[in-house]
């Protein structure tokens, strides 16, 4: 999977993307969905170099591109990146190939794609695709380790997890993009004091630090996705912050799991890596000694010799008072997508085993991305131990939930010796203060 484009010693004629620290070096190459701020022109497609947006409407028009290529910059020129996701594999690693030859210093391709940049700072960004189905999946060990022992102190994980990667179908219509606000949402509370609920805000919201996964080509009805075919069938990740009103959660889930715990906000970076951007960033996929390894359908020589993503990950929080103070936002954690129990092969082989169909622009939830130490835990029900133990933050605030005015802030990156750093940009969003329950 490593070609030329992976090569750290590129450099583009973008001079930001040669800066030290970049989330967006050559190497990289992701997509969004953006337009300029503050004006009426229509969404389109666009790649990020540096600290800049490659246009690639304009640069369709500019017909550098030829053949295969020129059809998907055309198909990347639309309000929605489905169009491009449907062309599958062999397209998408083609243009990112031209795009990086275009790009490349010297390029002869520099004089015509200038005027196709707009400054990232200029930009505004909509959803990556159209989203016609979204699933959470629950693939952290440690965090459903972490939730089931405040639960079920004896027996904290539930013997199904090691076997099935355990999903559910979540809502479309509340997906945003980062800068999202969205009021503290309401739903029925229940203490176990009392014998009947009641209608109220929630008091008890969280974070879930996640990886979106954007499926690229679909399958027919019917026809499963073997594990071997699987990462031909996405196109890309972003983050995900799948938000969750843990009061509601507890009252609501038992028997079908979440429902208005989850359904009123999930937050994406506009941003979508490639898959083949994060190659050089591949592990081994391993299990534990003692634990049942994968079952047929769910494993194979790839997926076992490269499945893992050593992605790094990090959930901060910036209060109404670090706002207001100009102060940085706070790390709450750190984590790696390494830790994931179930690849994005076997997420994708799982769910398409039973005959059901994918289509470009569905979206995965990799589910919480706790690591196996307390700072590494991705939310705040297990930063704070189901909120018995508040978290001190600078100027001698704390939180056990999130208050009203508080944005979370997810970010991600890979980096190591002789390899290009790829970044995801961040996801943000924030909470404003209920709305009056009538």
């Amino acid at each position: 999977m490593i070609n030329e484009t992976h090569n750290p010693a590129l450099r583009s004629w973008v001079v930001s993307a040669n800066a030290a620290g970049t989330d967006f070096p050559i190497q990289n190459l992701p997509f969004a969905v953006f337009r300029r701020k503050d004006s009426a022109d229509s969404y389109r497609c666009g790649v990020a170099i540096g600290d800049q947006i490659l246009d690639l409407a304009a640069a369709s028009r500019t017909r550098v591109f030829k053949g295969g290529d020129a059809k998907a910059a055309d198909a990347g020129a639309t309000n929605g990146l489905n169009a491009l996701m449907a062309m599958g594999g062999a397209a998408w690693s083609s243009l990112r190939l031209a795009l990086s030859r275009a790009l490349r210093e010297k390029a002869p391709e520099q004089q015509a794609l200038t005027a196709c940049l707009v400054p990232q700072s200029d930009a505004e960004y909509d959803v990556p695709a159209h989203i016609g189905d979204y699933t959470d999946f629950y693939t952290s060990i440690h965090h459903a380790t972490n939730i089931g022992r405040q639960f079920r102190p004896d027996n904290p994980l539930l013997p199904n997890f090691k076997w099935i990667p355990i999903g559910y179908h979540g809502r479309c219509s509340s997906i945003g993009v980062s800068g999202q606000c969205f009021p503290r949402p309401a739903g029925q509370l229940k203490s176990t004091d009392v014998d009947t609920p009641v209608l109220a805000a929630s008091k008890r919201m969280d974070i879930e630090l996640e990886l979106g996964i954007f499926v690229g080509q679909g399958n027919d009805s019917g026809a499963p996705i073997p594990i071997g075919q699987a990462e031909q069938h996405v196109f890309g990740l972003c983050l995900l912050n799948d938000w969750s009103a843990r009061d509601i959660q507890a009252w609501e889930y038992q028997p079908l799991g979440p429902f208005l715990a989850k359904n009123f906000a999930t937050t994406l970076s506009p941003w979508v890596v490639t898959l083949e951007a994060l190659a050089p960033y591949r592990l081994p996929f391993t299990r534990a000694e003692g634990d049942p390894q994968p079952l047929a359908y769910l494993d194979s020589p790839a997926n076992r010799e490269q499945g893992c993503i050593d992605i790094r990950m990090e959930a901060l929080i910036r209060t109404d008072r670090m706002r207001r103070e100009g102060a940085p936002a706070h790390s709450l954690a750190r984590t790696s997508y390494k830790y994931s129990y179930w690849t994005i092969a076997q997420l994708v082989a799982h769910h398409t085993v039973n005959g059901c169909n994918l289509r470009p622009g569905d979206l995965f939830g990799s589910g919480t991305m706790s690591g196996p130490v307390l700072e590494q835990a991705a939310a705040l029900i297990e930063l704070t131990a189901g909120g018995k133990n508040p978290i001190a933050l600078p100027g001698g605030e704390s939180r056990t939930w999130l208050e009203d005015g508080d944005t979370a802030i997810l970010a991600a990156w890979c980096e190591g010796p002789g390899k290009a750093r790829i970044g995801f940009g961040t996801c943000e969003g924030t909470i404003l203060p209920a709305r009056t329950i009538r």
